[in-house]
Order: structure tokens, then C-alpha cells, then sequence
């Protein structure tokens, strides 16, 4: 195959929502109909016991929730599909908002009893600021929830976004009787019945056929005929250049528990969705079809396999063709290096590739060169930008709990905020270690795989911290700069990357500051110009 029909033939998307709404569910059956898994492991079904097999962290499957991003990939009608499944828990939003930076489009999940939640509003929005086309997937349609007139409002006044539904919901929860393929014009009966994986569709061009009626009874058929009218009547017929713009999104409706709906999502997903697409560096816009290999990193995974201290680096191919064993330009570095292993994932299961293409998502096995948001290129100075640090909301002092296993502890700390788990800062003062996340739950991630994965014990102290601010170093040669060094000592604090920040302690404070040195720039994310 020629290096432009292999770029033709990807499609790299994330999936995201609240938690709970049904991602990795969902992930799981596009993987069923890939082919690619015998039987797709519910979250919360005792019957199997086999644990969803996209969350293969141990945390992961206690709780019943995704913790990190994984990377899966399977081909369907022809089409190599890439699934970037994220966390939902806002704890984790940070690794959700990374890989936003590596999808062509996105499928928003929706609980149709919960409607639309704080969680999906702020990953709309990033999605909608970088014009990431999205479809809209209505998720648990076997359980009573809101009217779909009403949900596809909510979804159009609560996320800014203009929707057009491709299927259409027969009566819902106990009276479900299935979907109507407004794309494919055709009736899709729920059985109830999970041991029926793949359901039988019944081609219904006319709707005003009695045929309907024989199918799910006058009743339903009347009221679908009135829906479908109304639908035709309010919402704009699907435009795939408005999709791809971001301008326009596609809604569907299903149960992927009961793998319902799910086909007809992925047979428009194939046919609509955007090919790799060309991608801003700070220095001109990279097209996937150009001979020269460039990628970055998104996201740094350590310890994959608990029996090897290993660190996989995830790399999305924007361009070129990725060859294993040949030398490549890591710029950050200004180092060629080359890997002899490169990894293409399928969950668990990890097969090392000799090409992959644009659209592509590569593991590469790191020794700690890499961080996140590094490019690497044929030779050619490359910097992909926009994928920043956020300054954290909760900070806490780390202190070791069992003395002989310092080394390791250090280690784990470092590899684990390498992995962009959470931020590390080191005060000036006195040297203490702190450590900032996002949300509080990833201190007991933290503590958890330090002792499983790194057999170390550490215990947290708490440490009163409104924000951290990263300084600008521009002015430090002026004698303001040195005086706020000096009457701020107690707050400062370097990062990993030996950047000065400034730990407020208040949002009083901070104004304080900034009235005080007014020439002292303070940025609330570690990238600024």
C-alpha cells in the first residue's frame, strides 16, 4: 500500500465525558465489532469477571474507573481506527486535556439520565476552541432518563454546540423499543437480549408503511412517525463540511452496555470522520502527507509491566513515515536517537511495529529523555506546542515513611511526575519536597503505586497553598527581582525543570505581590512566551 492511501485509511479519535456516562464501555464494544475482543468486560457487571481490558491499572479496576488514558487500536471495513479512551474523574482532567492535543475528532458521551455535566462542559469547550469535530453519542437509552427533545436542547444550550440527530430513540427505558437510523433509513429492535451481540435491522424506507406498525405497535410507530416529523422539521440536515469544521454535530442514540446503537455510531464514524490533519508547530504547519517523519510526545506511562521498571513514552505521528531502528532528531536535546522496539498498543496487549504512519499513536520505551510535549523529527528543528502545565489546586508536603527505601522513593517520585501525574516543586528554603495535582484523588494514586510499583511508603503533610505561579525570568538582573527573591524566600520554589515558582498562599497574598512588584511577571502555566 502507498504511504498516502495508509494516511487515508486512519482515524485517530478520544472519547470523553463525565464519569460514569459509559466511555470505556463504549470503547470496549467499537473493540467487539473490530474484531479485535472475544467479550467485552462490563465495569460494573459481576457476571464477568474479566475487568474492562482498556483499564489495566490496578487502581483501575478496583474502583471501577479510568485513571489514565489508554491507547487501542483496531481496523474495521478497511479502516485502522485509533481509540484514545480518557479519564473522566475531573482529578484526572489534565491527562484528558493532553490528549486532546493528539485527536483528529472526538465522541462526547451523554447519560441520558444525567444529561450534560460539569465535566463534559469544560472538555467540550476545549474541544470547541481548537475545533475538534465532535459527534454526540446518548448513551444507557435501556434506562428511564430525559426526553430526547429535551436532551438535544440541553446539549445545544449547555456545550454551544448545533446538532442534528442521525438516529432517533423508539419510546426509552422500560419501553425502548429500539432505534431509528435517520442516516441509513432503517429500524434497528431491541431485543433486550445481551446474548444477541449483534442485532438484526429492518429497512424501513417509508415510514408511513404499515409495516412499521407490525414491528412495534401502533402506538410507538404513531409517535415515532410525529418525532421524526419534528426532527425533519427543526434541526438542519447533516453538512459533513460543517462537521469537519466543528461547526455541526452528529447525535446518536444507544445503550453500549447492551452493545445497541453502537454499529450505526461506528459505520457514520468510518464514513465522516477526519483523516489525520496538519498540525500547528511554533514554526509553520506540518501536513501528515509530507515524506519527513515528525511526532511528540503526549503523555508518559511508567511501569506498563509491573515485572519491568519500564516508562513508555506515547508518541502521535503527525507526519512522515516512523521507522523502527532508524535515528531521529529529538530537539530538546538536540540528540539523534533510535529505537529499536517501537510499541503499537491494543491494551494489554503491545506488538512492536517496523512503520507506522501519520494518525498513528507509537510507545516508545524511555529511559527518561522524554518529556511531555517533546517533538522528534527527521532533522528538521520542530516545536509542537499546547501542551501545557496547569497550575495545581491542591499542594501537600510528601515525607518518606520508611527510611531505608529513600532510593526508591525518589525514584518512584520522579518517574511518576515525569509521567505528568502530578507537579513536583522543591522549596528553596529547606529543600522539602512538595507535591501539587489537580484534584485530591491522585494523592492516593500516587501513594498506591509508590508502595505497588516502587515499594515504597510515603506519608503527606498539609500545606497551606492557594496557587502556584511560574516567574518570569526576564527581569532577573533588576533589584526588584533580587528583593522579591529575598523578602519571598519562604515561598519560592523550583520545579522539575528548574523553573522558579512562587507559592501563594492566598489569592490576597498574590494580589499583594503583583501590587508590590509590578515589573514581576507571574504565569499560571508553565508555558509562556
Amino acid at each position: 500500500m502507498s504511504f498516502l492511501k495508509e494516511i487515508q485509511r486512519r482515524r485517530t479519535f478520544g472519547i470523553i465525558s463525565h464519569p460514569d456516562a459509559g466511555k470505556t464501555t463504549l470503547t470496549e464494544k467499537l473493540l467487539l465489532f473490530g474484531g479485535a475482543i472475544q467479550e467485552a468486560g462490563a465495569v460494573k457487571s459481576n457476571k464477568i469477571k474479566k475487568g474492562a481490558t482498556s483499564d489495566f491499572m490496578e487502581i483501575e479496576r478496583q474502583r471501577g474507573i479510568s485513571v489514565a488514558t489508554s491507547v487501542l487500536a483496531f481496523e474495521y471495513n478497511g479502516i485502522k481506527i485509533n481509540i484514545l479512551d480518557t479519564p473522566g474523574h475531573k482529578d484526572f482532567a489534565e491527562d484528558t486535556f493532553r490528549t486532546l492535543t493528539a485527536v483528529d475528532s472526538v465522541i462526547v458521551v451523554i447519560d441520558v439520565a444525567k444529561g450534560v455535566e460539569e465535566q463534559t462542559e469544560k472538555l467540550v469547550e476545549v474541544c470547541r476552541m481548537r475545533n475538534i469535530p465532535m459527534i454526540v453519542f446518548i448513551n444507557k437509552m435501556d434506562r428511564e432518563g430525559k426526553d430526547a427533545f429535551d436532551l438535544l436542547d440541553e446539549v445545544e444550550q449547555k456545550l454551544g454546540l448545533k446538532v442534528t440527530p442521525l438516529s432517533f430513540p423508539i419510546g426509552m427505558g422500560y419501553d425502548f423499543k429500539g432505534i431509528y437510523n435517520l442516516w441509513e433509513k432503517n429500524v434497528n429492535l431491541f431485543s433486550g437480549d445481551s446474548r444477541k451481540d449483534i442485532e438484526e435491522t429492518v429497512e424501513i424506507s417509508d415510514l408511513s408503511s404499515a409495516e412499521l406498525d407490525k414491528l412495534v405497535g401502533q402506538e410507538a410507530a404513531d409517535t415515532l412517525r410525529e418525532e421524526i416529523e419534528l426532527v425533519e422539521g427543526i434541526y438542519p440536515s447533516f453538512n459533513k463540511e460543517d462537521y469537519l469544521n466543528g461547526q455541526q454535530q452528529p447525535v446518536f442514540f444507544g445503550s453500549a452496555l447492551n452493545n445497541f446503537g453502537v454499529r450505526e455510531l461506528l459505520d457514520c464514524f468510518v464514513e465522516i470522520a477526519p483523516k489525520p490533519r496538519p498540525k500547528q508547530s511554533e514554526e509553520r504547519l506540518v501536513k501528515p502527507d509530507e515524506n519527513k517523519f515528525s511526532g511528540f510526545v503526549f503523555k508518559i506511562h511508567a511501569n506498563m509491566d509491573p515485572n519491568h521498571r519500564n516508562r513508555l513514552a506515547f508518541i502521535k505521528i503527525v507526519s512522515g513515515e516512523f521507522k523502527r531502528n532508524t535515528p531521529y532528531l529529538h530537539v530538546r536535546h538536540n540528540k539523534k536517537v533510535k529505537f529499536s522496539s517501537p510499541n503499537a498498543f491494543f491494551a494489554e496487549k503491545k506488538e512492536i511495529v517496523d512503520i507506522s504512519y501519520p494518525g498513528d499513536i507509537v510507545g516508545l520505551q524511555d529511559t527518561g529523555t522524554f518529556k511531555i510535549g517533546d517533538t522528534l523529527t527527521e532533522g528538521e528543528v520542530l516545536n509542537y506546542k499546547g501542551v501545557p502545565s496547569f497550575s495545581p489546586e491542591h499542594f501537600r508536603y510528601i515525607n518518606n515513611a520508611d527510611p531505608l527505601k529513600s532510593k526508591q522513593l525518589f525514584k518512584g517520585i520522579d518517574q511518576l511526575m515525569d509521567e505528568g501525574v502530578a507537579q513536583l516543586f522543591t522549596l528553596e528554603l529547606n529543600g522539602r519536597k512538595v507535591i501539587g495535582t489537580v484534584g485530591a484523588l491522585q494523592y492516593e494514586v500516587i501513594q498506591y503505586r509508590l508502595e505497588h510499583e516502587y515499594g515504597a511508603k510515603c506519608t503527606y503533610e498539609n500545606l497551606n497553598v492557594h496557587k502556584a505561579c511560574w516567574v518570569d525570568p526576564k527581569n532577573s538582573k533588576s533589584a526588584e527581582y533580587k528583593e522579591f527573591v529575598r523578602v519571598k524566600q519562604r515561598f519560592l520554589a523550583k520545579d522539575k525543570q528548574n523553573q522558579l515558582v512562587f507559592l501563594a498562599d492566598s489569592a490576597f497574598s498574590l494580589q499583594m505581590t503583583q501590587q508590590k512588584y509590578p515589573n514581576i511577571k507571574l504565569h499560571f502555566t508553565s508555558e509562556f512566551e
